[in-house]
């Protein structure tokens, strides 16, 4: 976070509808998300942070961290939790001064006997004159090759990189830092099938809703660069393929952070400069993380509203197995139009044409061709008392202009009960995948007392809709959720 304030137009972009979390989630320059036994945690400037105790749609502060400064970040390494954070630097106490500083806590939680932080440890510094500024901490770390780098700097010079020791947070002896980009700030690395990124963010801070922040990528075959972007502009000459800038009502997208829930399922944490619905405030922002042709981009999250709910399998559309009512028409034969004849416009056929016929009491669910029937118009509406999810809170789902609401049925089934009354059972977890499809999964199972984590709507044949574990390997679990304007 450096205080960059230019005139500057910037380019940005929308990734649909992208809601700031609910509770009090102000905050600024957050840290990559940590769970730590149940809840997630995310460290801002200055000394705290934010909890979420509800699965990570409700956040409050709460969270501690010593050491003040600016721009910490924070990951898990085997059975403790390594933060970094920087100490003055980026303009913030006058001067370009500045101190990365790592420690290690045994749990994120405030409240437990075994929270303590150990003594920072000084990882790298600038000296107010060389053309860097040690802000902006952003840690990487592969289990699998137990390698531990951290990636800084703003505006004010180059971004660098250095290698620390995963076993006690410090620079390794002899590695020196190495510059990897420049134009931008608040950088963090991630690694995937065999690239690692560069996350950087753009434009200027820390001028409420008249800040241009926004999140670009580039990518690297080596740690140490070069990071090229799309078009193979490198990041040290000013490169960087967009990833976010603005939401539903935000702008000023920063500090990217990584968090996977699921093989299949990611998220992305970062701030907005400014949400508009939350008086300019910085708050934090949880975004799904879709990737296509090998580059990150923000997804969508759902908008309430009424959708086809369409098989990532065949195409078929869930429906309620309800008998096919022929919609009336007057048809003429293609060979004897009029083409010079007026023609009217059809409507759609309406709930009260065929509800009555519909029987009482609860109702299998099937798939079939969409056809804009009333029985496949499902209505998707947020659930804000009933806790949440990372991003998004839990969904009822109804068919248009009824109660009848589906519903994690006995056996792995899944039907639609008369009327929605509040169940466990009958509220649903909507994420997009990394591929921008959805995975839709009950909140709880029949018979459980437990939350579900693994079972999902899954296509066990072109019509038939079960719950069964999630499988990313398979279109079987993925579903598109569509819009039809009427």
């Amino acid at each position: 976070m450096a205080k960059k304030f230019v005139s500057t137009i910037l380019t940005v972009f929308s990734a649909g509808v992208l809601c700031a979390q609910t509770g009090q989630p102000y905050i600024h320059d957050p840290s990559t998300l940590a769970e730590c036994d149940g809840k997630y945690y995310t460290f801002g400037t200055g000394s705290g942070g934010l909890i979420s105790e509800d699965g990570g749609w409700t956040w409050k502060g709460g969270a501690e961290r010593p050491g003040g400064g600016a721009a910490p970040d924070v990951v898990k390494i085997k059975d403790r939790y390594l933060v970094a954070y920087s100490a003055t630097g980026g303009g913030l106490g006058g001067g370009h001064y500045g101190r990365i500083l790592t420690m290690w806590n045994k749990t994120l939680d405030p409240k437990s006997p075994d929270f303590k932080y150990s003594k920072p440890i000084e990882v790298a510094m600038s000296d107010g004159m060389e053309d860097c500024d040690a802000i902006d901490a952003g840690l990487l770390y592969i289990p699998e090759q137990n390698r531990l780098w951290v990636s800084y700097g703003t505006y004010f010079g180059n971004i660098r990189m250095v290698e620390l020791d995963p076993k006690t947070g410090k620079r390794l002896e002899g590695y020196e830092p190495i510059d990897i980009a420049i134009d931008c700030e608040a950088t963090d690395l991630l690694y995937r099938d065999g690239w690692f990124y560069l996350l950087g963010t753009h434009g200027t801070c820390c001028d409420g809703v008249n800040s241009t922040y926004n999140i670009v990528v580039g990518r690297s075959k080596d740690v140490k660069g070069p990071y090229l972007d799309n078009v193979n502009r490198d990041m040290k000459q000013g490169g960087g393929k967009m990833v976010v800038a603005t939401g539903d009502r935000a702008v000023g997208a920063g500090h990217f952070g990584r968090f996977v829930v699921d093989e299949g399922v990611e998220v992305m944490s970062c701030h907005w400069e400014a949400d508009f619905n939350q008086g300019g405030r910085s708050v934090l922002a949880i975004l799904p993380l879709t990737w296509k042709n090998g580059w990150p981009k923000a997804g969508e999250k759902i908008k309430p509203g009424v959708y086809e709910i369409q098989s990532e399998r065949r195409g078929y559309a869930l429906e309620i197995a309800t008998d096919f009512v022929r919609i009336p028409q007057e048809r003429q034969m293609w060979w004897k139009l009029d083409p010079n004849q007026k023609v009217d416009t059809l409507k759609f056929q309406q709930l009260s044409d065929v509800e009555k016929n519909w029987k009482k009491g609860d109702i299998e669910v099937r798939l079939s061709d969409f056809m804009f029937r009333p029985n496949q118009n499902w209505k998707i509406e947020a659930v804000t008392d009933k806790g949440g999810y990372l991003g998004n809170p839990y969904f009822k789902i109804t068919i248009e202009g009824t109660d009848r609401a589906l519903t994690a049925a006995e056996n792995f089934e899944v039907k639609a009960t008369e009327k929605y009354s509040g169940l466990d059972t009958q509220l649903w977890r909507i994420e997009q995948t990394i591929d921008g499809n959805y995975r839709i999964m009950p909140k709880r199972l029949a018979g459980e007392n437990s939350d579900n984590t693994k079972f999902v709507l899954y296509s066990i044949g072109d019509s038939t809709p079960i719950l069964k574990e999630w499988d990313y390997n398979t279109d079987n679990s993925k579903w598109n959720i569509v819009k039809h304007y009427k």
